[in-house]
């Protein structure tokens, strides 16, 4: 019982977050639709697909 009386008291000093967890994940979202928008542009680019076609062919040629 007093092992649980600490805590207690422990979690009712503890500083309280007053909403802003709620805007770090906002923010966090925000950030990785963002990144995934570029990734996606960028691995669907004609370039970036010859590229990969080219390794999966090599790779291909060497499991021969």
């Amino acid at each position: 019982m007093r092992l649980a009386a600490k805590a207690i008291r422990r979690w009712r000093r503890a500083p309280r977050d007053l909403g802003m967890a709620t805007l770090e994940y906002a923010v966090g979202l925000l950030a990785a639709t963002a990144f995934a928008a570029v990734l996606l542009r960028l691995v669907t680019s004609d370039r970036v697909r010859g590229l990969l076609a080219g390794i999966v062919e090599q790779a291909l040629r060497l499991g021969q």
